[in-house]
């Protein structure tokens, strides 16, 4: 098996991976959690298993059933994925330059 370096493009079916969390918004923010900086990272290994490392916008946020459930069905939902782990981190921290031209513009925050 490679070595997996962090920065490593992603494949193919991480890509559809990715694209199917735009669906998964922030109900607090309304928006999505990829255009909002949250996903850090995807791997897909195999045999179709998934982790979604990513962080919430305060540690204070709860993930909640309703987020978590909603993420792991965008994942499966995406052909030749078979399982979703979500590895919650809090290093390296998120702030608001980790969001996308979309999400700021969206929220009114110029910069």
């Amino acid at each position: 098996m490679a070595d997996e370096e962090l920065g490593t493009e992603f494949s193919p079916i991480e890509n559809k991976a990715m694209t199917a969390l735009e669906d998964v918004i922030d109900p607090e923010l309304g928006i999505d959690m990829v255009n909002l900086g949250l996903i850090y990272d995807i791997n897909v290994d195999d045999d179709g298993a998934c982790v979604v490392t990513m962080t919430l916008t305060t540690m204070g946020c709860p993930l909640g059933n309703l987020l978590n459930d909603q993420i792991t069905q965008a994942i499966v939902s995406v052909d030749g994925v078979t399982a979703c782990d979500i590895n919650l981190v809090w290093e390296p921290a998120w702030d608001m330059d980790r969001m996308s031209r979309f999400a700021k513009v969206a929220l009114g925050i110029h910069g």
